[in-house]
């Protein structure tokens, strides 16, 4: 991806007032999501959700580059809104499930620091292999506190080449072309819940 899946949660870094101590961010499960898009036999545009996303981020609260990102992202749940679809993209045909049931990023560092946002590096590991993938990253929004929670948000976005991880199922279209395009756009919307210190209140 020049976009992860996942891993856009660095996005809250920019944003972390607090300096000194280290500190850790979660990401928040059931508000946010890994969103993929790829052409379908170059007419039209599939959409879809990869799976729900969990991970976290820590950074010294001082330095960006400090940084550092894990997360995972369940493809057993991939989700198109078609059940065939959705059926013969965990198969062995696309992400093969039952034998690589989750995609990966860790990330590596953090490059072109802007006032609007950043690119983050990593490694990025599906369907058995792993590749160096860049995010372009949005944010984060001001961090505000919820219910005793400090959040924040960000939006990553990275464009992958499937072939490059083994997902090389296809066919031609008659007037030429694949039937589903190698290339597919990833967007990753994030929201972070700060981890209190351990031992803190």
């Amino acid at each position: 991806m020049k976009g992860p899946v996942v891993a856009l949660s660095l996005a809250f870094a920019l944003s972390a007032a607090t300096a000194g101590a280290q500190e850790t961010w979660n990401i928040d499960t059931g508000h946010s999501a890994a969103h993929f898009a790829v052409k379908h036999m170059l007419v039209s545009t599939v959409r879809g959700d990869m799976g729900p996303v969990k991970g976290t981020v820590t950074w010294d609260g001082k330095d960006v580059r400090t940084v550092r990102v894990e997360t995972v992202i369940d493809v057993t749940q991939v989700n198109t809104r078609n059940e065939g679809r959705d059926k013969d993209l965990r198969s062995a045909n696309f992400f093969e499930v039952e034998k690589y049931p989750e995609m990966t990023f860790t990330s590596t560092r953090v490059t072109d620091i802007t006032e609007g946002g950043f690119t983050l590096a990593g490694n990025l590991t599906m369907h058995g292999v792993t590749k160096e993938v860049t995010l372009d990253v949005e944010g984060p929004t001001p961090p505000v506190k919820v219910r005793n929670s400090l959040r924040t948000g960000a939006t990553a976005t990275t464009t992958l080449n499937r072939f490059d991880f083994g997902l090389n199922w296809n066919r031609m279209v008659e007037t030429g072309g694949l039937v589903v395009s190698e290339e597919v756009k990833v967007t990753i919307d994030l929201e972070l819940v700060q981890q209190p210190p351990s031992g803190g209140d």
